[in-house]
This record gives C-alpha cells, sequence and structure tokens, in this order.
C-alpha cells in the first residue's frame, strides 16, 4: 500500500530534477508498467493479428528489438540464449521462458535442464503441447524493430520443429509494431512528465544560466544538455545537436552537418534537438529561441510570423490525422494543404515511445516527401504517440533570406483525436530577457 500510495503522487505530481525516481524506485514502476502491458495489452493485440503463439529467440548482446522492450529493469541484457513464448488460447494469455533464469517476475522459466538438457527440445515440446495455429515470429522485410530473429536462432527452430509446425510459423512485423506503437494509460500519465522535464532542460539551456552572448559557442550548450541529464540520473537516445541561424550567414541549416560550431551572438536565431529516455519512453523535441540585443525586450516581428508558418504546418499535418489512414496518404495530404495555404513544408514525423525511431506508421523523412514504403503504409492506430517533426521554409526580408522553423513535439492520437502530449512551442524563448520586476 506505501507503495501504491507513493506512485499515485508521483504521477499526479509536477515533475523536475527534485522528482525524479532513484534507480530502486524505478524497476519498481518499471515491473508494474511491464506487467500491464503483458496482462492487459498483449492479448488484444494478438487477438487482432490473429496470432495465437508469439516466439522470441535472441541470445545476450545480440538481442532481439522486441525483447529488449520486454528486459526487466534488473537485466540489461539476455542472459544466454533467451526464449520468451506467448501463447494464447481459451483461458487466457501464458507468458513462458524457456531460459534457465526466470526472465524476471513478470515471465517465469518453465525449463528444467536437468530433466531435458537440450533446450531447443525443450521449446519444441512446448509448441508441440500448446498446439498453436499462428506462430508468429520477429522476421521483417522493412521494419528493422521487428525484424529481430537472427538467421541462426531461426535455423534451429526449423530444424527442431515438426514439419507441421514449421508450416504454421508467420511473420509477427505488424504485431511487434502494435507491441511498441501502442502506449497504456499508465504509460501516458508518464510520458507528459517526460516532456516537461525534457521542455525544463531545454528552457534552462536557453537562458543566460548556460548562455553568454559572444562567449558561449553552440557546442558548450550541446554538452551542458548532456551533462545536464547525467546529473539528474537520465540518460539521451541521441547526441543533442543546437545550431544557429542569423543575419548574414549565407548558410542555410539543413541536415549536412553545419552551423554546429558557432558562438551565440545577440540577434541570433537558436535551435535544439533534444531527447531523454525514462522509464521506458523516450521523448524528443525541437524547440527555438531568440537571442535579445541589449536593447531589445521581444523577439523580431518577423520571427514570430516565421514561428507561425512552422506551427501552421504542423495544425495541416495533425488535423490529417485519422485512424486506418496511413502515413503516407497522411503526409501527401498534408503538403497539398500546407502548400496551398502558402507555406513551404518539409515533414518528417516519426513515432516515438519505447524507442525514439520507433515503429508505427511514418510521416515522411526530410528525404522522402513522397512517401516511405514500407513503415508510411502502416495505418494510424489509437493510443500511439508520435514526433510531430518537419520544418517551414521562410524567407526572411530583413535578413535577404532563408530561415528554416524547425519544430518537433511528442503528440498523441487515441480515441477523441490528437492532442500534444505537454503542449507545444507556440512563442520563441527569449535569451537575456529581464525579470517582469525589473521592467
Amino acid at each position: 500500500m506505501k507503495n501504491l500510495i507513493f506512485y499515485l503522487f508521483f504521477l499526479v505530481t509536477p515533475i523536475f530534477s527534485q522528482d525524479i525516481l532513484p534507480l530502486r524506485e524505478r524497476a519498481i514502476l518499471i515491473d508494474q508498467i511491464q506487467k500491464d502491458r503483458i496482462e492487459n495489452l498483449l492479448p488484444k493485440l494478438m487477438e487482432e493479428q490473429g496470432i495465437d503463439m508469439w516466439l522470441m529467440i535472441t541470445r545476450e548482446y545480440n538481442e532481439d528489438p522486441v525483447v529488449k522492450t520486454l528486459l526487466p529493469p534488473t537485466w540489461l541484457n539476455a542472459r544466454r540464449r533467451t526464449i520468451l513464448v506467448f501463447s494464447k488460447n481459451k483461458s487466457g494469455l501464458q507468458p513462458v521462458a524457456i531460459t534457465r533464469y526466470n526472465f524476471g517476475k513478470n515471465i517465469l522459466s518453465i525449463w528444467n535442464k536437468e530433466k531435458q538438457p537440450d533446450q531447443w527440445k525443450a521449446l519444441s515440446d512446448f509448441i508441440v503441447s500448446r498446439n498453436p495455429k499462428k506462430i508468429g515470429v520477429n522476421i521483417s522485410d522493412y521494419i528493422g524493430i521487428a525484424d529481430g530473429l537472427a538467421k541462426t536462432d531461426y535455423d534451429e527452430l526449423i530444424k527442431v520443429l515438426p514439419p507441421k509446425f514449421q508450416k504454421r510459423i508467420v511473420s509477427a512485423e505488424t504485431l511487434a509494431v502494435r507491441w511498441i506503437e501502442t502506449r497504456t494509460t499508465l504509460e501516458m500519465k508518464l510520458f507528459s512528465q517526460l516532456v516537461e522535464i525534457t521542455h525544463n532542460i531545454i528552457k534552462e539551456a536557453f537562458s543566460t544560466k548556460v548562455i553568454t552572448p559572444g562567449v558561449t559557442s553552440t557546442e558548450d550548450v550541446v554538452w551542458w544538455m548532456r551533462e545536464k541529464v547525467l546529473k539528474l540520473g537520465l540518460k539521451t537516445w541521441f547526441h543533442p545537436t543546437v545550431d544557429i541561424q542569423r543575419s548574414g550567414n549565407s548558410d542555410l541549416y539543413g541536415f549536412d552537418g553545419k552551423s554546429k560550431f558557432d558562438i551565440i551572438m545577440p540577434g541570433d536565431l537558436v535551435h535544439c534537438d533534444f531527447g531523454i529516455t525514462y522509464l521506458t519512453l523516450n521523448t524528443d523535441c525541437q524547440e527555438l529561441a531568440y537571442v535579445l540585443n541589449p536593447e531589445e525586450k521581444d523577439a523580431p516581428y518577423f520571427l514570430k510570423e516565421a514561428l507561425k508558418q512552422g506551427n501552421a504546418v504542423q495544425d495541416a499535418l495533425t488535423r490529417n490525422f485519422k485512424k486506418g489512414r496511413t502515413g503516407n496518404q497522411t503526409l501527401i495530404k498534408a503538403i497539398k494543404e500546407s502548400k496551398s495555404d502558402g507555406l513551404r513544408p518539409q515533414i518528417y514525423t516519426h513515432p516515438l515511445g519505447l524507442y525514439g525511431h520507433s515503429a508505427g506508421t511514418t510521416f515522411g523523412m526530410w528525404d522522402a516527401q513522397e512517401g516511405v514504403p514500407g513503415s508510411g503504409d502502416h495505418p494510424l492506430y489509437e493510443d500511439t504517440v508520435y514526433a510531430i517533426e518537419l520544418n517551414a521554409r521562410v524567407y526572411v526580408e530583413k535578413w535577404q533570406k532563408d530561415i528554416r522553423v524547425m519544430l518537433e513535439e511528442a503528440g498523441y492520437f487515441g480515441p477523441n483525436g490528437f492532442r500534444y502530449v505537454n503542449g507545444r512551442q507556440k512563442e520563441l524563448i527569449l535569451i537575456g530577457k529581464k525579470s517582469s520586476f525589473l521592467e
């Protein structure tokens, strides 16, 4: 009861550094998240996909990406050869491990090595005893996260199974994607707080506490972010970037790795791309800040208007979210509507959750604005989260050049439609803004 009260308090309390759970408490909560997903989510997904047995085989340091989402919080890797079997029948879902050890608290081992020394034979015997109609394994042509079964393990599986069961093996690609993309009620309570932590770190990074105009470089801010995350006991799932657009700079920052080592100056438009990993979930956020000149109290009107164009591209994308519509279909509609409104969009939105670049439908890539074969053909489902990542190219007459308004925010699509997980940026962060009592 004490732990339950603690977690209920945690889920409704604003969170930043002082409220981030210690590792032991995280492990307890992660166990609860995984237990909820296995018991309540997985049976529905297996029923939805018509698969009555889901088989995962992986090895230490060569983990299937789906198995990694199931690793107990006290396991950093799989152990030896790890075999997990989720078997669905009339009495419900039976999760078992055919391993030397219990797979944490939620999946217990049924293999007695002393009675049956051959792990593969033990697996075959269990499959035969359950007599499944479809045996899903993680193989996929398009989705890397769903293609975790190594050829060696596949060959051994085929070798040991009776012929009639070999014929029942099917790709579990869509089941794997649905498992990874679907968020539970508990996870969504946590997700909002993860995004809040991310926003708070960016807000602090884009302040005079970190940035001294004329002195601080973009790389200084990048490494401050890395150190901040480390001090909070968190992780980043990718190395952050910070870059600048400014008047008189002929380079238009794109995706070429340029403009990363500039000294930040007054009058700069500063952009970051940053995400964290916490409690099995990931965030991915891009925000913009303006460095005030000494005489300024606000960002220039033309930059505020440019941000509105970025928001308009976001709206064109998210208002087209519809259950069953593919990412490719949504992308084409959003680009067409944006252009008809006079915008110059580029959309490259991706699933977000158990991985940063996660499984689910894809809404374009920066170099694939006509659609993405495979992942872009996956339909949009409810209870999913996406990094709404895109940019609007805007001509700034005062600077005599184009800029890109690059934005990224976590958004949730559910039974009531689309919403941002923890809001989105609609005003530029101001670096050097004076406190109100000084004005």
